[in-house]
């Protein structure tokens, strides 16, 4: 069994929670990998430095200046900020780029119709699963950033949940895998503003209905999205929830039908 998460939102900007979540984290029995995002600082730092943030669709346009910002957010400051952590709690992190090992290829985007500038995306059959099993056979937990590469040796930003999904359909090959996309609610929410309005499941026909509608927006329109075509590829399970309480199998399941 290979268990996959993927950590982000306000939990990363907050110390507590961030540490509870790790140490539960690294308690998890078996292999196991943490896919990280890091939006929220990255977008702080960019507006002190006076680079006003875009995004579209809940995607962050990426300039070279801001691709500059988010390597050295995402893959330095946060990155080996979780790994030193996780080893307080005797997890064995090796903190990674896609770029590390070649174990995340990525292409960048087609600027059409929407150009986004340095955004990669990845395919699931380019990750490095060699790689990847060398660490969690010997008894490693990668530690990803969405900082990747592409094949003229730049670098691309690529979104953390699409990182997750792809390397959980990866993981999938080599062994029952379960992916788990960890932040600070308690699942999908029909009304962000109300925390008892809980979606507990959500299939590729309420998905459409969920987002026409509106109840589905922003950042979470592309964590559903490669939670949903994660299931669809052969991951086990996919579940949305807070970082507090995944332990507990609580929040959104996503499923085919």
């Amino acid at each position: 069994m290979i268990s996959v998460f993927k950590i982000g939102g306000n939990v990363i900007n907050d110390p507590h929670q961030l540490r509870a979540f790790l140490k539960d984290f690294s308690s998890v029995p078996g292999k196991k990998i943490l896919v990280h995002g890091g939006g929220k600082e990255a977008t702080e730092l960019s507006k002190k430095l006076g680079l006003e943030p875009k995004m579209i669709d809940g995607r962050r346009v990426t300039d070279i200046e801001t691709l500059n910002l988010v390597t050295m957010v995402y893959a330095g400051s946060i990155n080996k900020r979780i790994v030193s952590i996780l080893q307080k709690y005797e997890c064995n992190a090796v903190g990674l780029t896609g770029a590390d090992g070649n174990v995340i290829p990525a292409k960048k985007r087609n600027p059409e119709p929407i150009d986004f500038g340095f955004v990669g995306d990845i395919e699931p059959k380019d990750i490095n699963t060699g790689f990847i099993s060398l660490l969690l056979q010997n008894g490693y937990a990668p530690v990803f950033c969405a900082i990747c590469r592409n094949q003229q040796g730049g670098l691309l930003n690529c979104n953390a949940d699409s990182i997750a999904g792809a390397v959980a359909v990866a993981c999938s090959r080599l062994d029952t895998t379960d992916l788990v996309y960890c932040f600070e609610k308690d699942g999908v929410l029909s009304d962000i503003n109300d925390e008892n309005s809980l979606i507990s499941l959500i299939t590729p026909e309420m998905f459409d209905n969920l987002v026409e509608t509106g109840k589905i927006s922003g950042g979470m329109i592309p964590k559903v999205s490669n939670a949903l075509n994660a299931i669809s590829l052969g991951v086990n399970s996919v579940r949305i929830c807070n970082s507090q309480t995944f332990s507990k199998s609580s929040g959104t399941i996503i499923c085919n039908s």
